[in-house]
């Protein structure tokens, strides 16, 4: 897929706040977009990055059901990720010489909402010239934006798949969310740096933390157990949550961006001056499908199944696994399915 750029002048933050020269990354299809082209257009995860060949392998490339060579494919990069599109980040990386250089710290970047996240996607949307889009999929926090594009936007999205997701952040999700953003706030290093080294050990401990809330008792028994009968101590689910967090390191992710993504998921509600939830989804025109994981702790089927029935027409499934919410990354052939009885 083709790595594109592309800059705005000025954007105003729901939260408050505006920054000036925002440039936003997004992956296309390796050509140029022609009226006509199927539009398939995907929102990425937390950590996730532009391109869904990266995270996606199995359902996005040559021969997979979403083929960028068959289908225009669209994905953008997340306001505060740090692959490429502005957020805290770049007020940690000012060059010398520049007069703002001193002024600012990462930590002093305005706070983002996803409904900031997704009206990045008209600007993208038109700038490519796109005036339909064929099919909408967004996961996790990539559902918190397929959905509030499908109401910011009702005419645009004819077919949408909301996977493991929600329509408003619950107080258990919050729960999750302020565990990590503390075991941040715990390296004494993450407020004393102002460069993209401040709170590596702390952002090591979030995401070891956020994987145990990603996946379930069953999963990590299964892949996790010692094999030695005989063992004093536990060593290997300890072995893999440090390799988990240091990995995410290594992927060149900084504490001040999942700082500002912890606090983007906090702000997800389709319902705030709408009317309510229901309302709110109410307006959504695509055709549309609703997945849960039966294992899912973050998004159980109890809640899908009950936000499912404000979507007009909408068809709700569940889909079993032992993961957990990672279950809409690893269950491909059962998603596939899903997405064909939809488009």
């Amino acid at each position: 897929m083709r790595w594109n750029k592309l800059k705005i002048d000025n954007f105003t933050f729901e939260a408050g706040g505006s920054v000036s020269n925002i440039e936003v990354v997004y992956h296309t299809s390796n050509r140029d977009y022609q009226p006509g082209d199927r539009v398939v257009w995907l929102c990425h995860a937390l950590t996730a990055n532009s391109n869904p060949m990266d995270w996606w392998p199995e359902m996005v490339g040559k021969g997979c059901f979403i083929d960028p060579e068959k289908d225009y494919v669209v994905c953008v990069n997340i306001f505060a990720s740090p692959y490429g599109t502005t957020g805290p980040r770049d007020w940690a990386m000012r060059r010398e010489g520049d007069e703002t250089r001193g002024e600012r710290g990462p930590l002093d970047f305005p706070k983002i909402t996803v409904r900031d996240m997704a009206r990045l996607f008209p600007i993208v949307r038109k700038y490519i010239g796109i005036e339909k889009v064929d099919l909408l999929v967004g996961s996790s926090i990539g559902g918190f934006q397929a959905l509030e594009w499908a109401i910011l936007e009702p005419e645009v999205i004819k077919h949408a798949a909301f996977i493991a997701t929600a329509p408003r952040v619950t107080p258990w999700l919050g729960a999750w969310m302020e565990s990590q953003r503390m075991a941040l706030e715990a390296d004494p290093t993450f407020r004393a740096c102002e460069s993209l080294a401040g709170g590596q050990k702390g952002l090591e401990a979030a995401r070891a933390l956020s994987l145990i809330s990603y996946r379930t008792f069953e999963g990590y028994n299964l892949t996790q157990a010692e094999q030695d009968e005989d063992c004093l101590f536990a060593q290997r689910v300890a072995s893999y949550e440090r390799y988990q967090g240091e990995k995410l390191v290594k992927r060149d992710f900084d504490a001040y961006s999942y700082y500002y993504l912890t606090y983007s998921v906090d702000s997800h509600n389709v319902g705030r001056k709408r009317g309510g939830g229901a309302a709110a989804l109410g307006q959504i025109q695509a055709k549309s499908i609703v997945i849960t994981i039966t294992s899912d702790g973050l998004f159980p089927p109890v809640e899908g199944q009950e936000w499912a029935k404000h979507i007009p027409g909408a068809e709700y499934i569940e889909i079993e696994s032992k993961w957990g919410h990672d279950g809409f990354l690893l269950e491909t052939e059962a998603i596939v399915q899903s997405l064909s009885r939809l488009y």
